[in-house]
């Protein structure tokens, strides 16, 4: 039998005393996400999303609406009519010289997109190829969304643990599963705005 000792009183009292606070924490998340489950790939960087409204950035939510926050490294998307909100984790730029802010819009998707480093890219790194096929080696993923800024997309990564982090050369990047899945419900002419 387990002898009783001071300590592992004092362990178990602040054991139920903190477990009202972690029920009320994962209680609030949940109605912080509108009763939806939060993402799991990204508990790391759970606590620094913020809910952004979209009427803050546009006077109405058009064929779609995408807010892109490279703060919380998170991207908003809502439907035409405003009932379908969901929030990603995304990596975004690795400096601010890199991030390019403002409105833009989605003027194409593709689904396994090529991909061409641009010449800074290369410049940074000479080691990058010309060009790159679709495939498991591609840094974009397995779609990609077009923005009306050239060389700017929303893609997704087959590098999973850029997410959460500033590591990319100027596009928001996604998990593989949640860009296919933002991919079927963004129509091209959604607006966009990263902050």
């Amino acid at each position: 039998m387990a002898k009783t000792t001071r300590r592992s009183l004092l362990l178990g009292a602040t054991a139920a005393l903190a477990a009202p606070s972690v029920l009320r924490a994962q209680t609030r998340a949940l109605e912080d996400f509108g009763g939806m489950t939060p993402p799991t790939e990204a508990r790391r960087n759970i606590s620094s999303f913020q809910r952004i409204d979209w009427r803050d950035h546009f006077d109405s939510l058009g064929k779609a609406t995408i807010i892109c926050d490279t703060v919380s490294r998170a991207l908003h998307y809502w439907d035409a009519t405003g009932t379908d909100y969901r929030l990603y984790p995304t990596s975004v730029p690795m400096t601010d010289e890199l991030t390019r802010t403002g409105y833009t819009e989605i003027v194409r998707k593709k689904v396994g997109p090529t991909w061409t480093p641009t010449p800074s890219m290369r410049e940074r790194d000479p080691s990058l190829p010309d060009f790159m096929p679709a495939g498991p080696g591609n840094p974009l993923g397995t779609h990609a969304m077009y923005l009306s800024w050239p060389a700017y997309l929303i893609h997704g990564t087959h590098d999973t643990r850029k997410i959460g982090r500033r590591s990319s050369s100027g596009c928001i990047g996604l998990y593989n599963e949640k860009i296919a899945e933002l991919f079927e419900i963004t129509p091209i002419g959604a607006q966009v705005r990263v902050i």
